[in-house]
């Protein structure tokens, strides 16, 4: 098996619902994404949902790729990690291996006849799952009605952005609670900051909500490089830090290991794609650190998380893949179910991705578009009348 060609396509798409953090209290409707299709001598092709800004490079990888056996995936990886050895695998460069990595992945398993979790050997294919909804422009009502139906799946689990009006946060977390209670007594409650606090804004927020509420995690509530500041908070609390999401190379990872920043490491395809993933789960498990994974499109890091004895629950932001894509992974009883497809399951409908292309993404449909809240670190910015205005607009 070869690799013939890589093809990539621009798409935009409507949201389930607003969705918005610490950073982006207005929230935004519009995604959008990169179809990044290898094709193969033998016509089968490996499918990844990449960066729209690492389209460029994607292709700049091309001729390392063209003619190469995809099943001899850590080895092009590595090609491709050296080949930009002197400015750094991070950033856009990182983006593009994660998704040529992640396509080959899938290719790999595809030769095999396997589902990516049989190749990677988990024992079942399935992992605990929680909810997460991306969800500070929703109101109480909002907030309430969203875990709710997520405790009708079954979830014991939900995580709430926070960041930006304390009371509220706490008012919003016993909404979560309550929802959640549905499945139990005791439901696992996280929350997750964006990195919009300090260390010590992190400590005593952190404490006045444990003195109600029983946390399991608090995630990046300081800047991902921050360390040192991370271990302070994990000293402050009795919640676990859980940090890593926004990093991209194991290399950054180290300073997390070697001073004790985090209790729960991060792991995502995003981290110089599955290769990375499998590199940054193996470290944090020789430290004894779980690990937990965020889904992506179609939730298909269910397959490297279901293969991962320290992972502990799988982040399921949507439960229903893009408008573009299919899958065969679903959601039984609070666990996300892994199909037995060869791959990673995840497909793109060519149809749908015909009537969602686009020749440019638009400035709202972005990752991250409105960069990082003012106030961030220092004092708080609370959401703004306007931009309650607008998060209640649809």
């Amino acid at each position: 098996m070869k690799i013939t060609g890589i093809k990539t396509t621009l798409y935009e798409h409507d949201m389930p619902r607003r969705m918005g953090d610490a950073n982006s209290p207005a929230g935004r409707v519009r995604a959008a994404g990169l179809a990044v299709e290898v094709e193969t001598d033998e016509g089968l092709t490996g499918a990844a949902v990449g960066s729209p800004a690492a389209r460029g490079q994607i292709h700049g990888f091309e001729p390392l790729l063209i003619g190469q056996d995809p099943r001899r995936v850590r080895g092009l990886w590595k090609r491709l990690v050296d080949k930009v050895f002197k400015g750094g695998h991070d950033g856009i460069a990182n983006d593009a291996i994660s998704a040529l990595d992640v396509a080959m992945w899938d290719l790999k398993a595809k030769a095999y006849g396997e589902p990516l979790w049989r190749l990677l050997g988990a024992a079942e294919p399935r992992v605990k799952g929680y909810a997460s909804g991306i969800e500070i422009p929703l109101s109480d009502d909002e907030v309430f009605e969203f875990y709710s139906t997520r405790a009708d799946m079954g979830f014991t689990g939900g995580k709430l952005k926070v960041g930006l009006d304390q009371d509220a946060d706490i008012r919003r977390i016993g909404l979560m609670e309550k929802a959640l209670k549905k499945t139990g007594p005791r439901p696992q409650l996280m929350i997750d900051a964006n990195e919009y606090w300090s260390p010590k804004q992190a400590i005593r927020k952190v404490r006045e909500m444990e003195e109600t509420f029983d946390l399991f995690w608090v995630e990046e509530p300081a800047r991902r490089w921050d360390y040192i500041g991370l271990r302070k908070v994990s000293q402050g609390i009795r919640a676990a830090v859980t940090a890593g999401e926004n990093l991209d190379t194991i290399g950054q990872f180290m300073p997390y290991i070697a001073h004790g920043s985090a209790d729960i490491i991060q792991v995502g395809s995003g981290m110089t794609g599955i290769t990375g993933a499998l590199q940054i789960a193996d470290m944090a498990y020789g430290f004894e650190l779980p690990i937990t994974i965020s889904g992506g499109d179609g939730l298909f890091m269910a397959h490297v998380a279901a293969a991962m004895p320290h992972h502990t629950m799988l982040e399921a932001i949507n439960i229903e893949p893009s408008p573009v894509t299919t899958s065969d992974t679903r959601i039984e009883d609070g666990w996300v179910v892994i199909g037995d497809k060869p791959g990673t399951g995840l497909e793109f409908d060519q149809e749908q991705l015909r009537l969602h292309a686009v020749e440019r993404v638009s400035a709202v449909a972005g990752p991250s578009p409105f960069g990082r809240r003012p106030g961030a670190g220092l004092y708080p910015v609370p959401p703004t009348p306007e931009e309650i205005a607008e998060a209640r607009s649809s």
